[in-house]
């Protein structure tokens, strides 16, 4: 008669039995378990990748990156400018709000001139030189431009403030004796005198004054507070940088310019005149971080190295399985499946060294002790008798309970397997 064949599993079957299985696999407790492996270029693989995890983290997270510390980026600041600048040209004093001067235009009145005769020094311009040219020039224009502009000075005074640490300082030197009256930003002499020359500051955003001056532009003075709180107040300094900021490269958006009008009165009526001037433009941008050190932090990077080292052991442990020779012998010897024996409720206790194999299992209600017995006549010592001690026969699962009759066979089909030589002394002393 033939067997009869199973019926093939259905789909909400395999999927019980597939959930079944995930679910009892989540509830596994997993061990490392400590094998040692010697093969120099392993170990020496491993140490290396160790090192490198352990000179990042002291070199770049701690000491360059100063992950120990609470930080504070964005500070609170306060920016003031003052322009300062005099200069004189044949007939007049300039000062800054006279510097910027409308451009001439072939369109005014009178303006244009053939000859010196129709440029008469002071008639048409207060400021005529008397020589025609392109258009009448006022005189000394071009070398107050070129030459005297770039001596103007700007002052930036700036105080910054970190809100977290309440930590707040300026830009300008605590002194009383008119320091600010005869000394020049320098960053190695004067770094604490914020009064730079146009021209210095033009010249380190890498341009062209005269250039600059006649399309305009936008130029940026970068303040940096870079403040590491863990020192003194005096070790928070100001670093200065220059850029230029607006597009020089693109026709339709370079320089800058700007309107403004001035208003007056002629014969009674109100009249304004529109003023389309090119110039330099200052913008101040102020940035910075501080930091101090802080417990949290620093408890957080520590524990993130020390486990970071622990990829060494993973990157080992693959190459150790995928690429060595022996791979198949390592990965038998790492991975160990270890299941709960099933033995009947009332029996001895299950304990990780009973079931790793390196302890005796105790005696429970499994064990039987026999009596005294003859020696089957086959054995080596005819006639005479032999004690055993306690024999423990409990195989797994276990049973509860079996005849006598049924144990004695089981203990006299083992013994012509053992060894005739009592391994017990202590038992035998006993019965």
């Amino acid at each position: 008669m033939a067997a009869a064949q199973p019926k093939p599993l259905t789909g909400a079957a395999v999927a019980r039995r597939l959930a079944r299985g995930c679910w009892s696999a989540f509830w596994d407790y997993e061990t490392p378990k400590v094998i040692v492996v010697r093969n120099r270029r392993l170990g020496v693989l491993y140490r290396m990748v160790q090192l490198l995890i352990l000179l990042y983290f002291v070199w770049y997270v701690f000491i360059v990156q100063k992950s120990y510390q609470d930080s504070e980026t964005g500070p609170e600041s306060s920016i003031i400018t003052k322009v300062k600048g005099v200069t004189t040209s044949e007939h007049k004093v300039w000062d800054v709000e006279e510097y910027v001067k409308p451009p001439e235009s072939m369109r005014v009145p009178n303006a244009a001139c053939h000859s010196d005769e129709d440029c008469v020094a002071g008639e048409l311009d207060m400021l005529g030189n008397g020589q025609c040219g392109r258009v009448e020039g006022p005189a000394g224009w071009g070398q107050f431009l070129g030459k005297m502009a770039p001596n103007f000075t700007i002052l930036i005074k700036n105080s910054i403030h970190y809100p977290k640490f309440r930590f707040s300082k300026g830009n300008i030197a605590d002194r009383k004796d008119g320091y600010l009256k005869r000394c020049s930003f320098d960053e190695l002499l004067d770094p604490y005198c914020p009064i730079f020359k146009l021209g210095f500051i033009v010249e380190q955003a890498g341009e062209n004054f005269t250039e600059l001056a006649h399309k305009g532009g936008v130029i940026g003075v970068i303040i940096n507070w870079d403040c590491d709180l863990d020192l003194a107040a005096a070790a928070c300094n100001p670093k200065y940088s220059f850029r230029r900021l607006d597009p020089k490269h693109v026709p339709a958006s370079s320089g800058y310019n700007f309107r403004f009008a001035k208003y007056y009165k002629m014969n009674g009526t109100t009249t304004r005149t529109l003023i389309k001037a090119y110039g330099i433009r200052i913008d101040v941008i102020v940035h910075g971080q501080a930091g101090k050190f802080s417990l949290i932090p620093t408890i957080i990077n520590l524990a993130t190295a020390l486990t970071s080292i622990g990829v060494g052991s993973f990157l080992c442990d693959w190459i150790l399985l995928t690429f060595m020779n022996k791979n198949k012998v390592y990965s038998h010897k790492k991975f160990d499946k270890v299941c709960k024996p099933r033995c009947p409720s009332g029996s001895w206790p299950v304990t990780l060294a009973l079931v790793l194999g390196q302890a005796p299992p105790p005696p429970g209600h499994c064990s039987v002790d026999r009596p005294p017995s003859p020696i089957h006549p086959g054995g080596s010592h005819l006639g005479q008798r032999a004690e055993v001690g306690p024999a423990v026969l409990c195989p797994l699962p276990c049973p509860i309970s079996a005849p006598p009759e049924q144990m004695a066979d089981t203990l006299r089909q083992s013994l012509p397997h053992q060894d005739s030589t009592p391994t017990d002394p202590k038992g035998l002393a006993q019965l």
